[in-house]
């Protein structure tokens, strides 16, 4: 174990702008798409230890709790790949119909969407969210801990996303008047996300929704918004080659994930991304007795702190204090020199507003510390 909780954020790091890459696209998407070219060799697929497949006894409807049993149990270091599902725009009465309507083919990957929505039920007592695939259990986890996450893949099993905008939705909910539902199409020699001719979005993939199950004081709750715990955060900095912090609350941790993104700006301001399927390929690793209140995560460039709440004042000031608490305990200025340091050299960006609970992240650029060097992972 890394003997000190400094020394364990330091070189535990998420990764920012130069590892916003796009994951390889499998087999099941290359029907669809453009080879790369024959002179480009494929990267090397990383062997996990598990796989949890997008199977409908391995999914959950759109909650946390921490009596929603584990689907799966590894070890402290494991390396775990796992299969996500995205339903956007698919019906439980009749699923077949968005893929012919779209002229999308009933794939392999279609036909587990479609009997995942014939077979998982919704939580009984009325709580709805995405379609997550886990909870899945960290052997050695306990109350008090912090769970690594290391996404170390990610790949599109499907090579398509799907965006909305509907009345109530986003953030000007009141400005909708009409459903509308957008199908893009990758191009995966180009990487990029097509709406029409003309409309391309670069694709960078991450995972909406990860957590772990919260305490069990708090039941079951939606996964529609983020808590201390994890869950909806909508960072699009979290894409392979970045990591993530959350602190446990119950045995096991009990990590969960889903809502895929294939592209996101910040704010998702229509209420959802470029929806997708994802696989996600993570190695977990436990950290005794290091306790976090709040969600960290770093990449090679930048920490990332975030701050969390109903009124999006709140959630900035939230943000800030976490970005001064990390810089003051953990890089050892004093509360006045991180506040400056936070005004002049860190960035806050909105993660989203749609959520609920709404999400503010801070960047903070590790080349302001020039005499400081920061390992990381990848």
């Amino acid at each position: 174990m890394i003997p000190s909780r400094r020394h364990f954020l330091r070189r535990t790091a998420q990764s920012g702008l130069a590892a916003l890459s796009v994951a390889s696209f499998p087999a099941a998407a290359s029907a669809l798409l453009p080879d790369e070219p024959a002179t480009r060799p494929e990267p090397a697929r990383i062997k996990p230890d598990h796989v949890v497949r997008s199977l409908p006894e391995n999914m959950v409807w759109g909650y946390f709790g921490a009596n929603v049993p584990a689907v799966y149990t590894v070890k402290d270091g494991d390396v775990v790949e796992i299969q996500t599902v995205n339903p956007s725009g698919v019906s439980r009465t009749n699923p077949e119909e968005f893929y012919t309507k779209n002229n999308l083919p009933i794939d392999a990957h279609a036909q587990e969407v479609i009997a995942i929505m014939k077979t998982v039920k919704p939580e009984p007592s009325g709580i709805r969210g995405h379609m997550l695939t886990g909870p899945i259990a960290i052997d050695g986890a306990q109350p008090g801990d912090t769970l690594e996450i290391r996404m170390l893949d990610l790949t599109f099993p499907a090579g398509f996303g799907v965006n909305s905008v509907w009345p109530g939705g986003g953030g000007i909910p009141e400005a909708v008047t009409s459903r509308e539902t957008f199908v893009y199409r990758y191009d995966a020699k180009r990487k990029v996300a097509i709406l029409k001719e003309g409309v391309e979005i670069p694709l960078k993939p991450f995972m909406g929704v990860m957590a772990l199950s919260p305490p069990p004081e708090t039941g079951r709750v939606s996964s529609i918004p983020p808590a201390f715990f994890g869950g909806n955060l909508d960072i699009k900095h979290l894409t392979k080659g970045t990591t993530l912090y959350l602190p446990v609350s119950v045995p096991g941790g009990m990590f969960t994930t889903g809502d895929g993104h294939g592209a996101q700006g910040n704010g998702e301001v229509s209420g959802v991304a470029i929806e997708t399927a994802l696989t996600l390929t993570a190695k977990f690793i436990v950290h005794k007795g290091k306790k976090l209140t709040m969600p960290r995560a770093e990449t090679p460039t930048h920490f990332i702190a975030v701050g969390l709440d109903k009124d999006l004042n709140k959630a900035m000031k939230n943000a800030l204090t976490e970005a001064v608490t990390f810089m003051k305990d953990e890089l050892g200025f004093t509360f006045n020199e991180a506040l400056s340091i936070a005004s002049t050299g860190v960035d806050f960006e909105v993660s989203q507003v749609v959520d609920q609970t709404l999400g503010v992240h801070a960047m903070i650029p590790k080349a302001i510390f020039t005499k400081r060097k920061f390992p990381y992972w990848t």
